[in-house]
């Protein structure tokens, strides 16, 4: 196991990887800063992001989970109730809330580490209750294990979303991918991700 906060620096995206994540979001990426992770198939699955976005809308979600398998599982987890079950815990076990404070406070310290937005409002529903697990995975797999106590917990309730090869096409006549979302993968009704990159 990495030691808590072992998280690689993010890279700087390239016009190869910045179409990747286009594909696997469907749509543009906004306010992308760099790769924050790579799933085991050597593509982003974690983006990081700039705390506001290109119109100057501040944007709090700085580590962003752009794999549509990873997503999906994490939708699963989520429409099982995990997130009702975490927050009751944070009410009963000090230790487990004070990790998860200190959680809160490294999310805004590498955020932050871009600019400071108003208010510092967090992501996830950190510190006080879990909102979106994605982001909180995100973080996890970003800044590495022992950070995030419930992103940490939520990647080891979940498969290897990288087993199968690439989510998407690597490049536009690559039939060998993009079987993202067969095979059980479907995003659950409500996927709510905190906030659309």
């Amino acid at each position: 196991m990495a030691e808590a906060g072992s998280g690689v620096a993010s890279s700087a995206v390239t016009a190869e990887e910045a179409e990747i994540v286009r594909r696997q979001l469907g749509r543009e990426p906004r306010g992308l800063l760099g790769v924050a992770h790579r799933c085991g198939c050597g593509l982003p699955d974690v983006v990081e992001t700039a705390p506001r976005l290109p119109d100057g809308s501040p944007f709090p979600t700085l580590f962003y989970l752009t794999c549509p398998r990873a997503a999906a599982a994490v939708s699963r987890l989520e429409g099982a109730g995990v997130m009702r079950e975490m927050t009751a815990r944070l009410a009963r076990d000090a230790e487990l809330a004070a990790a998860y404070l200190r959680a809160h406070q490294d999310y805004l310290a590498r955020r932050d580490a871009h600019e400071p937005l108003t208010g510092h409002p967090s992501a996830g529903g950190m510190p006080e209750r879990v909102k979106c697990l994605h982001v909180l995975v995100a973080h996890s797999l970003a800044a590495g294990p022992g950070v995030n106590p419930f992103g940490d917990e939520a990647l080891a309730a979940m498969d290897d979303w990288g087993r199968r090869g690439p989510c998407v096409p690597v490049s536009s006549g690559d039939p060998t991918a993009g079987d993202a979302l067969v095979d059980g993968d479907a995003l659950v009704d409500g996927d709510d991700r905190e906030a659309a990159l």
